[in-house]
């Protein structure tokens, strides 16, 4: 048996002399799961063990099980331009590299051929060490294609033209290959040679380097002056060691500038990663830091979208959280200055978003999900950056809904009545539209967007942040707020960004709990009185920081190993600012307000005892804070001695004051979690069509097909065809055995010539002589700050009807997933504003790739209207410098 560590001892001893305190051993196992476990003092999973062996000092034993044994199977694709573009979603090249002499070769594989080894390696074969890895690709048919005529065809339809191709990349599963297709591009190492020009093209790689061991530390010692900050003692070790490893790395996340950085692997400033970090505690810890941090991300007065899908915002549109944070940071300091200069900010900030961004069929906003900004990993495959710009979802209309009701609250104390009831208004709006567009009722939670292009569907997975915004920000009543706690899927390491898990996406947010959506989640749990959700959720925090001895970035949801996952970094803020959360606005239950702190503590009888928080910062005042027991009630609280009538600290206190909280040990109600197993979706089918006979592929192990017509369900099949038997847009949606449904196909658009009108842009404006290919009229247009500002298009409608309209366009200022040279126009009908289109980056110099912009679903008269596409201030994109497409013709669709 081993020996009681003296500092158990020794804190036990002095948490006896506290006022009022009876000694009551906690419960030792907090935790238990068949996954891991955590009590007082450590953590234990399978053979793997921390222990907490003071307040400063951490041990772990934790190794990641990919260091053990790499399996030689390798699936991999190739890629012009760094996209996914040789074969469909799914479909890869299979190789074992079974090496001899430390070396292999590939076969010569045929571009857009799949290649299968069916060698099956022997058991205990795995992939050696230092092996050279040669791989073979025939391009000559691709190569050819370009010749003869000028460009290849990709197995989408797309054409990728001569003039655009920027090389030939290749993207894996194991290291140093990536699955990253957006940022493939930006890896010279992964593009293939064609070193004599016989269309030939080969690379040689290094796999299984000894360098790239993944490991973390085995020891941590507190290292950094973290006195500055509040002090937490408890009768739970870990949890003390814990929050003091999260006080020393947000030390060594602020930067000698006093900003925050992100994480130790991410550098710089990014609006939504410090602005959840602020919401979680650093506005309580660090409002200077906090505020400086916040300003670097405000531009023209504006709050800046970071670089993001298809050039940043409006595609993504999560840059209002700022909003939100900044509240945090004024209800923290009470600093008069700080809530004029950020109330102007906001309020530009959100007059923009609501000619750009704002949906008002569905009282949603658009854009991208809210932190989840890697495309691939959270939408089908084939929505499009415009499609993103189009979804609306759970967790970026929760932002927004916040935002305005902030923005309300801020206009009441800077005296605007008008603009208060204005944002009120606009709030409920929002809250509305989720809860008629989001709500799942036999789910019991929200879904994660409305997708699709004229016609919308709703994605039923979760969405762990947005469900936990839904509680936190009062968007669902009482009775959606217990389902959603209750209902939402968690897995076995903890609540996954989204669920179920998309197929051949590798984790990143896809198959993977993040440490600070995770603390969101609690403090969801801990709103709802639901003890056995917040044990659990709370562990699924500690756990991890424990073995791995840093607040990680995220790890991969079905192993629980931070290794696997795309990018991972230690020393991340949100994960750290979470951490510390749980002490601050769980256990005390501080609710910060605008005139006031009010206590409203939460502990899980597993977590009871004694606990205690110095020299906590409130505005002028200096808090000592002692509570013991467990419960969700106050049995009575006392300042300096004096019984308080309620739990509530005034803004105006000042000096330093005593704080004892007695609960209640009032019994929690248990209540339930929605404890699941890993799932994966099938894949989503990829549709074509000739006349009126809808195809598709078998999709491996779905059992049933579900026709959508227009956004409604209208038929079930097990074949893999279906005969269209009406004009509009289709699209089909797989499931398997268990029911659980893939996304829906890209839509096809089965209309009569008569019902779709072209209008060739290059005969009502000075056609462009730039040298773009893949246009489908006699030119194109070129938009841009400077040229074709306004563009009036005159539109001849036959009959009163419902119409949708799209620009066919191309924008090659940037990649896909990256940078923020989106652009953007209002479009006005008659002189009336009538909605925004968005024309995203498609790739960099990639001007012959042309797609469509977000659709418009506009009721038109009969008669002739005039349409004029103008570039507003409003239209500003975050670059500020380019705004630039070139438009090849408008689309005109009537659907009823």
């Amino acid at each position: 048996m081993k020996p009681i560590p003296l500092y158990i001892i020794v804190s036990s001893l002095l948490l006896l002399s506290l006022p009022g305190c009876k000694s009551r051993k906690p419960m030792d196992k907090i935790y238990q799961s068949d996954f891991y476990s955590l009590s007082k003092n450590k953590v234990t999973q399978g053979n793997f063990e921390a222990v907490a062996l003071s307040p400063t000092e951490l041990s772990s034993s934790y190794k990641s099980p990919v260091n053990r044994e790499i399996s030689p199977a390798l699936a991999f694709k190739f890629s012009l331009n760094g996209k996914d573009n040789e074969m469909a979603s799914g479909k890869n090249h299979l190789l074992n590299i079974i090496a001899e002499s430390g070396s292999f070769e590939s076969p010569l594989i045929r571009f857009g051929q799949q290649y299968v080894d069916r060698t099956v390696p022997a058991n205990g074969v795995f992939l050696q060490p230092d092996t050279k890895f040669t791989i073979r690709l025939d391009m000559r048919s691709v190569l050819a294609d370009f010749k003869e005529k000028g460009f290849y065809t990709a197995y989408d339809g797309t054409k990728i033209y001569q003039s655009d191709f920027k090389g030939v990349f290749v993207a894996g599963s194991v290291s140093p290959l990536i699955w990253d297709f957006d940022n493939l591009a930006n890896h010279k190492e992964l593009q293939l040679q064609d070193s004599d020009g016989d269309g030939i093209y080969t690379i040689s790689l290094e796999m299984n380097k000894p360098q790239e061991q993944k490991t973390t530390a085995s020891a941590w010692h507190l290292s950094k002056d973290i006195s500055a900050f509040p002090q937490y003692h408890s009768d739970i070790p870990v949890m003390d060691a814990l929050y003091n490893l999260a006080l020393e790395e947000m030390v060594n996340a602020v930067e000698p500038d006093s900003t925050f950085r992100t994480g130790k692997e991410w550098a710089g400033v990014w609006t939504r990663d410090i602005s959840y970090s602020i919401i979680l505690s650093m506005a309580t810890l660090q409002p200077n830091v906090a505020e400086y941090s916040l300003l670097r991300k405000v531009k023209n007065n504006r709050v800046i979208q970071d670089t993001g899908t298809g050039g940043s915002w409006p595609v993504s549109s999560d840059r209002m959280i700022w909003a939100v944070a900044a509240w945090e940071v004024y209800k923290t300091t009470g600093d008069q200055d700080w809530l004029a200069k950020a109330y102007q900010i906001i309020k530009n900030s959100v007059e923009d978003d609501l000619k750009n961004v704002y949906d008002s069929r569905t009282g949603l906003v658009r854009g991208e999900s809210s932190f989840l900004d890697w495309r691939d990993q959270t939408y089908p495959k084939w929505m499009q950056s415009a499609d993103i710009y189009s979804s609306e979802n759970l967790g970026t209309n929760a932002v927004h809904y916040q935002t305005n009701k902030v923005l309300a609250q801020m206009s009441v104390l800077m005296k605007d009545k008008q603009a208060a009831e204005k944002y009120t208004k606009i709030a409920e709006q929002i809250k509305t539209g989720i809860n008629n567009h989001l709500w799942i009722p036999e789910k019991g939670y929200y879904g994660q967007y409305l997708y699709g292009r004229q016609f919308m569907l709703l994605s039923p997975r979760s969405e762990a942040l947005g469900e936990a915004l839904t509680v936190l920000f009062d968007i669902a009543d009482e009775a959606r707020q217990q389902s959603v706690v209750a209902r939402t899927p968690v897995t076995n390491f903890g609540i996954p960004c989204i669920y179920p898990q998309i197929p051949n996406i590798p984790p990143y947010h896809n198959d993977a709990v993040w440490p600070f959506v995770q603390s969101y989640w609690s403090l969801a749990a801990a709103k709802t009185g639901n003890a056995e959700a917040l044990v659990q959720s709370m562990s699924a925090i500690y756990r991890p920081a424990a073995l791995f001895l840093t607040n990680k970035e995220n790890f991969v949801s079905s192993t629980g190993d931070f290794a696997g996952t795309q990018v991972n970094s230690s020393n991340m803020l949100w994960s750290l600012s979470g951490n510390i959360s749980m002490i601050y606005k769980v256990l005390f239950g501080m609710d910060i307000r605008e005139n006031s702190l009010v206590f409203k503590p939460f502990v899980p009888e597993r977590l009871q005892g004694r606990r205690k928080l110095s020299h906590f910062k409130y505005r002028n005042a200096i808090l000592d804070i002692t509570m013991t027991g467990h419960g969700n009630q106050i049995r009575s609280i006392m300042m300096d001695g004096k019984e308080l009538t309620s739990a509530t600290v005034p803004a105006d206190l000042s000096g330093t004051h005593q704080i004892q909280i007695f609960l209640a040990n009032n019994a929690l109600e248990k209540g339930s979690i929605g404890l699941v197993k890993d799932q994966f979706s099938v894949a989503a089918p990829v549709l074509k069509h000739n006349d009126d006979l809808i195809s598709w592929e078998k999709i491996d192990n779905a059992v049933s097909y579900t026709i959508i017509h227009n956004g409604k369900e209208i038929a079930k099949t097990t074949g893999q065809s279906y005969t269209a038997d009406g004009n509009g847009e289709y699209q089909v949606i797989a499931a398997d055995a268990a029911g659980i449904p893939s996304f829906a196909s890209e839509p096809v658009l089965i209309y009569p010539p008569q019902k779709i009108k072209i209008i060739d842009l290059s005969l009502i404006a000075e056609k462009s002589s730039l040298p773009y290919r893949g246009f489908c009229g006699g030119g194109f247009v070129e938009i841009s700050k400077t040229k074709n500002r306004s563009l009036m298009v005159t539109v001849d409608v036959p009959e009163q009807g419902v119409y949708a309209l799209d620009f066919r366009y191309s924008n090659g200022n940037g990649p896909t997933n990256t940078e923020n040279k989106c652009a953007i126009r209002t479009i006005s009908i008659d002189d009336v504003f009538a909605g925004t289109f968005v024309f995203p980056q498609r790739g960099r110099d990639q001007w012959s790739d042309w797609g469509f912009s977000n659709s418009l679903r506009l009721e038109l008269t009969s008669g002739s209207h005039q349409l004029q596409l103008s570039f507003e201030h409003w239209n500003e994109n975050m670059n500020g410098e380019v705004n630039q497409a070139m438009l090849d013709y408008l689309r005109v669709i009537r659907l009823n």
